[in-house]
C-alpha cells in the first residue's frame, strides 16, 4: 500500500501494475512447476503399471490420457478446448493489471497455472501439437481422475466465487459483508485510538498540575527567603542604630 507521501500515481500506477503482473506469473508458474514434475513421475513409475492404492480403496493413482478437459470432460474436442485456454490464458494476464486484492491474484493465479498446466500437454504431448493428451492420475472415490492443473483450476475458481459472494472485490474494495465487517473493525480501532488520545491528554493534564504546584511552591519559598533577609537587614541596621543614640546622649550630658 502507498504510504501517505506517495509519489506522483503516474509514476506509482505502472511500477503497481507491474508488480501485480509478476506475483501472478510467479504463482502461475510455481503451480505448473509441480504439474510438470508430477506427471513426469506418473508417466515414468504409473503407466503400464497397476493403480497405486494410498488410502484403501478411495485414493489411488493411476495414470489415464485425456483428450477432454478437467476431470475428463467434453472428450475429443482438445483443439477446441487448447484454443479456449489460449484465450483464458491472455484474458487473465490482460485483466492482471486492474488487481489490487492478494486474494484475487491468488485465485487468478491458481487458475492461470492450471490453465498453462495442462494447455503444454495439448501443444507438446502426443499426438500432437493442439491436439496432445493430458495426463492424468489422482483418482478418489467416484470423482474423475484429475492433476494438479486441474486441482488448481478448480481452487482457484472455488477461491474467486467465495471473495465474490463475501463482497471482496478484484479491486481492493469491500462491499456486502466484507465492508460491514471492514467498517467494524475502523469503529473499533478509531475508539480505541480515541481512548488513547485521552489517557495521553489526563496524563498531560497531570503533570501540568504537578508543574504549576512546583512552580507556586518554588515562589513561596522565594517570597519566605526574601522576608527573611528583609528583617535580618532591618535587625542589623537597628543594631547599628542603638550605639549612636548612647552617643548622642553622653554629648548632651557632657
Amino acid at each position: 500500500m502507498p504510504d501517505s507521501a506517495s509519489p506522483d500515481p503516474t509514476h506509482s500506477s505502472p511500477q503497481r501494475r507491474w508488480r501485480v503482473t509478476v506475483t501472478l506469473l510467479l504463482i502461475a508458474a510455481v503451480v505448473v512447476a509441480a504439474d510438470i514434475a508430477t506427471k513426469a513421475l506418473a508417466v515414468a513409475y504409473i503407466e503400464g503399471s497397476d493403480p497405486i492404492y494410498l488410502i484403501g480403496d478411495t485414493v489411488r493413482l493411476t495414470l489415464l490420457r485425456n483428450s477432454g478437459a478437467a476431470f475428463s470432460m467434453a472428450t475429443g474436442y482438445t483443439w477446441v478446448l487448447t484454443i479456449i485456454a489460449l484465450v483464458v490464458v491472455a484474458v487473465i494476464i490482460r485483466f492482471s493489471s486492474r488487481l489490487r486484492s492478494g486474494w484475487w491474484m491468488l485465485g487468478l493465479g491458481l487458475v492461470l497455472g492450471g490453465a498453462l498446466g495442462n494447455l503444454i500437454d495439448r501443444i507438446f504431448r502426443s499426438p500432437g501439437p493442439l491436439r496432445g493428451y493430458v495426463v492424468d492420475f489422482v483418482a478418489i472415490g467416484w470423482w474423475p481422475v484429475f492433476n494438479v492443473a486441474d486441482s488448481a483450476v478448480v481452487c482457484g475458481a472455488i477461491l474467486l466465487v467465495l471473495l465474490t459472494i463475501v463482497g471482496i472485490e478484484f479491486d481492493g474494495t469491500r462491499t456486502g459483508w466484507a465492508a460491514r465487517g471492514e467498517s467494524a473493525a475502523a469503529t473499533d480501532d478509531h475508539v480505541e485510538k480515541s481512548t488513547a488520545a485521552t489517557e495521553v491528554d489526563s496524563d498531560d493534564a497531570v503533570e501540568t498540575d504537578a508543574a504549576e504546584t512546583d512552580a507556586a511552591a518554588t515562589d513561596a519559598a522565594a517570597t519566605d527567603a526574601a522576608a527573611t533577609d528583609s528583617a535580618a537587614t532591618d535587625s542589623a541596621a537597628s543594631d547599628a542604630a542603638e550605639p549612636a543614640s548612647e552617643a548622642d546622649k553622653e554629648r548632651k550630658n557632657a
